[in-house]
C-alpha cells in the first residue's frame, strides 16, 4: 500500500501538479496584470474597517487570520523540515517560486469566491469553488465532488496530520502520552468549533497573529545571532535549487527535479494557494472597497505571509543549525526541534512543540469551518449533520495522536493534488472572468475613485451572481 501511495503520488507530482501549478500560477500573473506586484499597495486600504463587525459577513482581517490559521499549521515547522530532507535547501527556492506565482492564483480563486458567494438562512456570507463552479461554469456536478473531496481531506486527513505532529512534538520534548494530547486536543477543538464561524473568526484574529510574531521573532533572532552564516546560507539555496551544489561541497547531490517536486509539494500543502481551501473563508468576508478584487488581495497577501515569512523562518533556523538528522516522514517535527535545540539549547525542543501546538491546533479548528461551509452547499447541514462533522474530526485528531501512520503526509499529497486539480480546472476555465474582475478595479483605482462592484454592468455575470449578494453592501 505504501508503494502504491508513493506511486500515485509521482504521477501526480512529477508529471501533473508541478506543470499545472506553475503554468496556472504564471496565466493568472499575466491575465490579471501581474497582480501581485502591482496590487500589494491596496493591501492597507483592503483591511480598512476591519475593527469594527461588518453586516452580513466576516472583517478581512477576521477573514485573513482565519485564513492563516488553516495555512499556518504543521507544513510551516514539520512541512518545511521534509521539504529540506527531500530536496535539499534548494528546496526552499522553490517553494519562494510556488508562494509568488501562487499569489495571482489565490486572488483568481478568493476574487471568484467574493464574485458568486450568496447568504445562508441566518444572513451570514457563504462562497467558495462549490459556488463558483456551480454558478459561474453552471456545474453542479463538479461543485459537489470538490465538496466531497473538501470534506474528505479537510474533516479527516488533514486535521490526522496536525494531530500527528504536534503529538510527536510533545512527546519528544516532554514524553507527553499520545492519547492525553489527541484527547485535549479534540476536547479544545470541540468547545471552539462549537461557536460557529464567527466565534471562530474573533479568535484567530488575536491568536494568529500572536503564534506568527513568537516564531518569526524566534527565527529573526537566531539569524541575528549567527548573521556570519547567513551569506553562505542564502548562495547554498539558490546552488541547490539549481543542481548547481556538488556532493562533496558538503551537500548529498540533490537534482533539479528533487527540489523543485518538494520546494511545490511542501509549499502548497503550506499556503495551500490553488488548493480551493481558502476560497471558503475569502467569501465569508464583508469585501471593503466592495469589489470581489479586494478580497482577493487581502488572500493574495496571505500567501506571502505565509511561505516568504513564516516558512522562510522556518527555512532559516534548520539550515543555519546545519545537519542534525536524516528527516524521515515521521521526523519532519523532530528536526525542527533539534535545529533550535542546537541553536539555543535543550528548552528549544519545548518552545517548538508550544509553538507547533498553536499552529496545528488552529488549522484544525480553521479547517473545520471549511468543511462545515462544503455541509451548506450540499443541502445537509442539518444540526445532526453537523454534530457528526465535528465527531468526526474529534475522532480523527485522537486517532492521529496515538497511532503512528506513515501514509499520512502521502494520503494528505494525494487528496490536495486532487483537490487542486479539480479547483485549477474551474478557476481556469473562468480566467476570463478573472480578467474582467481585476480590470474592473484597477480601471476604477486608476480614476481615482474607490472601487465598487456593480454586476449591472456585466449582463452575463449580473445572471449568475446571487440576488442581493452585491445590493446592499456597506459603501463607505
Amino acid at each position: 500500500m505504501p508503494d502504491f501511495f508513493l506511486f500515485i503520488n509521482e504521477i501526480l507530482w512529477g508529471s501533473v501538479m508541478i506543470y499545472l501549478l506553475l503554468g496556472a500560477g504564471i496565466w493568472f500573473t499575466v491575465r490579471s496584470g501581474f497582480v501581485q506586484f502591482r496590487y500589494i499597495r491596496d493591501f492597507g486600504l483592503s483591511l480598512k474597517n476591519s475593527v469594527t463587525p461588518q453586516p452580513g459577513g466576516l472583517t478581512a482581517f477576521q477573514a485573513l487570520c482565519t485564513s492563516l490559521a488553516a495555512r499556518v499549521g504543521s507544513g510551516n515547522l514539520a512541512g518545511v523540515a521534509l521539504a529540506i530532507g527531500a530536496g535539499g535547501p534548494g528546496a526552499v527556492f522553490w517553494m519562494w517560486v510556488a508562494a509568488i506565482v501562487g499569489m495571482a492564483t489565490s486572488f483568481a480563486e478568493s476574487s471568484l469566491a467574493q464574485l458568486y458567494k450568496e447568504r445562508d438562512a441566518h444572513g451570514q456570507f457563504r462562497g467558495g469553488p462549490a459556488w463558483y463552479m456551480a454558478r459561474g461554469l453552471g456545474m453542479r456536478w463538479m461543485g459537489v465532488l470538490f465538496s466531497l473531496l473538501l470534506l474528505f481531506a479537510y474533516g479527516l486527513i488533514f486535521n490526522t496530520v496536525q494531530a500527528n505532529a504536534i503529538s510527536h512534538a510533545l512527546r519528544y520534548a516532554w514524553d507527553v502520552p499520545g492519547w492525553l494530547t489527541g484527547i485535549l486536543l479534540a476536547a479544545f477543538t470541540l468547545l471552539v468549533i462549537i461557536t460557529g464561524i464567527r466565534g471562530v473568526a474573533r479568535l484567530m484574529q488575536w491568536l494568529v497573529p500572536l503564534m506568527a510574531l513568537l516564531w518569526i521573532l524566534t527565527s529573526l533572532t537566531i539569524t541575528a545571532l549567527h548573521i556570519d552564516a547567513l551569506p553562505n546560507v542564502i548562495a547554498t539555496i539558490f546552488k541547490c535549487a539549481f543542481g548547481w551544489h556538488e556532493a562533496a561541497a558538503g551537500a548529498l547531490g540533490y537534482t533539479l527535479s528533487q527540489a523543485l517536486t518538494a520546494g511545490f509539494q511542501r509549499g502548497m500543502f503550506s499556503n495551500e494557494a490553488g488548493m480551493g481551501s481558502t476560497p471558503n473563508i475569502a467569501a465569508a468576508a464583508s469585501s471593503y472597497p466592495p469589489h470581489p478584487a479586494a478580497q482577493g488581495i487581502v488572500q493574495m497577501i496571505g500567501i506571502f505571509i505565509d511561505t516568504i515569512v513564516i516558512c522562510s523562518a522556518s527555512a532559516m533556523v534548520v539550515l543555519l543549525a546545519g545537519p542534525v538528522g536524516h528527516a524521515t516522514e515521521m521526523a519532519g517535527i523532530q528536526l525542527m526541534q533539534q535545529a533550535l535545540a542546537k541553536m539555543i539549547g535543550p528548552w528549544g525542543c519545548g518552545f517548538v512543540s508550544l509553538i507547533m501546538v498553536m499552529f496545528g491546533f488552529s488549522s484544525i479548528v480553521a479547517n473545520y469551518i471549511y468543511a462545515e461551509n462544503n455541509l451548506i452547499f450540499l443541502g445537509v447541514d442539518s444540526y445532526r449533520s453537523r454534530w457528526l462533522l465535528r465527531a468526526g474530526i474529534a475522532l480523527m485528531v485522537v486517532i492521529g495522536s496515538v497511532m503512528s501512520l506513515p501514509l499520512l503526509w502521502q494520503l494528505a499529497d494525494m487528496i490536495m493534488a486532487l483537490m487542486a486539480i479539480t479547483n485549477l480546472t474551474a478557476i481556469l476555465l473562468l480566467s476570463p472572468t478573472v480578467r474582467l474582475i481585476a480590470s474592473d478595479y484597477l480601471r476604477q483605482r486608476r480614476l481615482g475613485v474607490k472601487p465598487v462592484f456593480d454586476p449591472a454592468r456585466y449582463p452575463e455575470i449580473e445572471s449568475q451572481v446571487a440576488p442581493g449578494s452585491w445590493d446592499d453592501l456597506p459603501r463607505q
